[in-house]
């Protein structure tokens, strides 16, 4: 899937803004804080029903204004002949109302059935969190991935945590909780979190060899990684790892085992990288793991190519690791790609030898200009 055309409206700092994108590359340039992230937070936008940096609506509005408007029209090879091959989504949400979101201007009963429809993968600073910060942020990653193939994945998320909810509430109250109710959300947590666990197990054994072959590449063979699974499931049949320490669960007054636990181990050279990396093996790492997961929803994914979004990637990259990541980012594998960087000098050098159409724009203070070529 290709997008062609996007339209802007009071989307943060954007006022207004129509890109007419190139099919294979394009470029955002500016300093930081004028608006270039905006850009590829709007296309992330259109495919996720929301902002990847802001969860409230209310907060994407430009200070100033009561609504946005988003626009993305989108055309190209589609592998599922029930899909019409030009699409139109659109958003506009009002303070004080709920958003409208459309496929073909008709409205979506529920958000969750446009989601995986145009799957697109975001590298972003943030994402050095799947480093440094807690296990909550690398399951996110496994279940944003596994949602946009697999729609009964969420359907068992949402089912494991309405009951894991259920059970931590009657582990806080005051009174003993009732053992025959408990048991019963405890045996759909487990009948659930078991389903959950088989689906992303075989994500991360089928994703692992894809993210080492793209950290060895960038990295240019001189480093190790590892990415290992961890889950309590691993230790028996679900239910019974939750039944035996009740009395644990009570004290503290939550749920200490079920797969709202699991964990990715990052390994570099036989140690845990939070401890030993530095900021460039950090970001490799992000962009290889990034990388695997548009390799794998491409060829997993039963609809289109993800769109691929790089925002500022290459701060604290050596030269070597940019060509790198660019010339594997520029080749046929890859689709429609959305870059952002404060500096073009590099990045139109590496660009301009190439053989793929590209396109730059400049980005101040919400202003979007189109570079003559």
């Amino acid at each position: 899937m290709i997008l062609e055309k996007l339209s802007l409206i009071n989307y943060k700092n954007i006022q207004t803004a129509t890109l007419e994108l190139s099919p294979k590359i394009n470029c955002f340039i500016g300093q930081n804080g004028v608006g270039k992230t905006n850009v590829l937070d709007a296309i992330y936008y259109l495919s996720f029903c929301h902002s990847a940096n802001n969860p409230n609506d209310s907060q994407v509005i430009r200070h100033g204004e009561e609504f946005f408007m988003i626009e993305g029209k989108y055309s190209g090879e589609l592998r599922v002949e029930s899909l019409e091959s030009q699409l139109t989504i659109s958003c506009g949400f009002k303070s004080g109302t709920r958003k409208h979101f459309k496929k073909n201007k008709k409205e979506y009963k529920r958000l969750s059935e446009h989601i995986g429809l145009i799957p697109v993968v975001m590298v972003s600073p943030s994402d050095t969190l799947l480093i440094d910060g807690g296990s909550e942020e690398r399951r996110r990653l496994m279940d944003m991935v596994i949602s946009q193939y697999d729609r009964s994945y969420i359907e068992h998320l949402n089912r494991y945590n309405k009951a894991l909810q259920q059970r931590n509430t009657m582990l806080k109250a005051e009174e003993e909780p009732n053992i025959d109710v408990m048991s019963l959300w405890e045996e759909q947590m487990a009948m659930a979190g078991e389903l959950i666990y088989e689906k992303r197990q075989a994500f991360v054994k089928e994703m692992v060899p894809i993210f080492q072959r793209f950290y060895e590449t960038i990295s240019g063979n001189r480093e190790q990684v590892e990415l290992n699974y961890i889950s309590h499931c691993q230790r028996g049949p679900l239910l019974e790892v939750i039944q035996r320490d009740r009395f644990k669960d009570r004290a503290v007054g939550y749920s200490l085992h079920g797969i709202h636990r699991d964990d990715l181990e990052i390994v570099l050279g036989g140690h845990q990288m939070k401890r030993e990396g530095s900021q460039g093996q950090h970001k490799t790492f992000v962009i290889a793991l990034k990388l695997a997961q548009f390799d794998f929803l491409k060829r997993t994914n039963a609809q289109t190519t993800p769109l691929l979004l790089l925002d500022d990637i290459f701060d604290k990259l050596d030269a070597q690791r940019v060509e790198q990541i660019v010339s594997l980012v520029a080749g046929n594998e890859f689709g429609q790609i959305f870059i952002t960087d404060t500096n073009r000098d590099h990045l139109d050098q590496i660009l301009s030898a190439s053989s793929h159409d590209y396109k730059i724009f400049y980005v101040e203070n919400g202003e979007i200009c189109l570079k003559e070529m």
